[in-house]
């Protein structure tokens, strides 16, 4: 229920299907997950005030989980370390390749988007 509301094409529309999903959760007399949707709809919407091609890289945390995952790959090959150093020291290693390489250097979202958007906000404001 909550991914659908996260999958609509604007904030109004997200508002209204998260209304329904809030009656939804009452009748089906789970009041405490109502209240908390209802209660935190608003600042999980947040992303929708940015241009919508920044929406998806917004909402999810995609990258960061990508390299979460190279992490865990790299130390599991180690198995065990003979103390917190060493471990820091593989993390640390494999953060600065990342940074350095293409990998690091990618862009995440195109600021095209948003300087437009920031450009017709000064215009109507």
């Amino acid at each position: 229920m909550l991914k659908a509301i996260h999958a609509q094409e604007s904030k109004r529309a997200a508002r209204e299907k998260a209304k329904a999903v809030v009656e939804e959760l009452r009748s089906m007399k789970l009041k405490e997950a109502a209240k908390k949707v209802e209660d935190g709809i608003e600042e999980t919407l947040t992303y929708c005030d940015f241009p919508s091609e920044h929406w998806t890289r917004i909402r999810t945390n995609n990258v960061i989980e990508r390299l979460n995952r190279e992490i865990r790959r790299r130390t599991r090959v180690v198995g065990s370390f003979p103390d917190g150093n060493s471990a820091l020291m593989l993390v640390c290693a494999r953060l600065r390749h990342v940074a350095g390489t293409q990998w690091g250097n990618k862009k995440y979202m195109n600021m095209k988007h948003l300087e437009a958007a920031m450009g017709d906000a000064s215009i109507a404001g």
